[in-house]
């Protein structure tokens, strides 16, 4: 490794991952790619999930979906997320599947649907409904003018529903009583969409957590995201599902010196030798998508042995604890990579950090230009 810090991904654990959900569920998968595939790629991820089985792809913004359709990909793919004012046009011409949560978000796109050359099918559109996360969707008091509203973009032939769709909000907490209310109102807003003369489409309710946990909520399609690039979408809740993690991530020792009993490190000397050690100084730090939240609690692996993270993070460089051996600088530092060989996780990282694992990996992979990206297994 030449770089000062480098991202692997694992291409064949994501095929691995992929056909292995796409067995489990037994009905279509929709890959998540979103957030430059919650920093692993999005680009060859997305080719890794076709490759493996994936029959739709899902990214939240226009731009992504955008990205996707310039590096070849055709297949059948979801964008969720937009802001008024949003041009349609060009992804509506290249087949891209919008999603709308309001009335005046369907009259955005009905205008640009007939903007769209006469040799281009009309747009396709999903309708996502609010079930109880109270985020995007529409409300249950607007389903009836919502609904109504698609059906008289179909008949005017504007568009064609191709989906309707909502989103967990306590799919890691099978038990949790929010899973069935939830599913209850999905059921509920599929009834209010055929009774608008609505032929709903592809019904899609469970996230990574619920395509493991909750066999139930599969429908026509599952929407995998987390657990696509191998990390447990439900620490702690037994599903014996055989998840392999896709990054790795790595730098170099850029120097070790030695600490006196008393030396104190980085801002604030937030830590403070009890006796004589050696530190090594890792090049990468918040500005590399490191958690601040990281001082003292993560772990690194040098040499083969854990090496806790000491002092502040900075935005460029942290120091680890080297208990007193000196390796030389060029030493390869292993952040976090699939569990084996004594190295951090993912899991590891968020619960030092009081976070999510899709935070740590979105994060760490997302710094493409202060760290290069490498791909092996494709």
């Amino acid at each position: 490794m030449t770089a000062r810090a480098e991202i692997v991904v694992d291409l064949a654990a994501v095929r691995h991952n992929v056909a292995l959900l796409r067995e489990l569920a037994g009905v279509p998968v929709m890959a998540v790619v979103k957030a430059d595939g919650y920093g692993h790629g999005a680009v060859r991820v997305a080719r890794a999930a076709r490759a493996a089985g994936a029959e739709w792809l899902a990214v939240a913004t226009l731009d992504e979906a955008r990205a996707l359709r310039e590096a070849g990909d055709t297949g059948p793919l979801l964008a969720w997320l937009t802001v008024p004012g949003e041009r349609y046009d060009d992804v509506l011409a290249a087949g891209v599947d919008v999603t709308a949560y309001s009335v005046a978000q369907l009259d955005e796109i009905a205008a640009a649907a007939a903007r769209l050359p006469e040799a281009t099918a009309s747009a396709r559109v999903q309708l996502k409904v609010d079930t109880g996360l109270a985020r995007g969707g529409a409300p249950r008091a607007e389903w009836p003018a919502f609904f109504a509203r698609a059906r008289a973009g179909e008949t005017d032939g504007s568009w064609r529903v191709t989906g309707l769709w909502s989103h967990l909000a306590c799919a890691d907490e099978p038990d949790h009583p929010a899973n069935d209310a939830q599913q209850a109102a999905f059921d509920e807003a599929v009834d209010h969409a055929v009774d608008a003369g609505l032929e709903p489409g592809l019904r899609h309710l469970a996230n990574s957590a619920a395509t493991l946990l909750r066999p139930q909520a599969r429908y026509d399609a599952v929407r995998v995201g987390l657990a696509c690039y191998g990390l447990d979408p439900a620490p702690g809740v037994d599903h014996g599902t055989d998840l392999r993690p896709a990054m790795t991530v790595t730098s170099r020792l850029a120097l070790v010196k030695h600490l006196a009993a008393g030396d104190s490190v980085s801002y604030g000397h937030q830590w403070t030798a009890s006796a004589p050690t050696t530190v090594g100084l890792v090049p990468l730090g918040y500005g590399d998508g490191v958690p601040v939240a990281a001082t003292n609690v993560a772990e690194v692996v040098v040499e083969g042995k854990r090496r806790p993270v000491r002092g502040r993070v900075c935005m460029d460089q942290v120091l680890v604890d080297l208990g007193g051996d000196t390796p030389p600088a060029g030493t390869e530092v292993t952040l976090l990579g699939p569990p084996g060989d004594g190295r951090p996780t993912a899991d590891d990282w968020a619960r030092a950090c009081g976070t999510i694992n899709y935070e740590i990996v979105t994060r760490l992979g997302g710094q493409v230009g202060r760290t290069s990206r490498r791909y092996v297994g494709g």
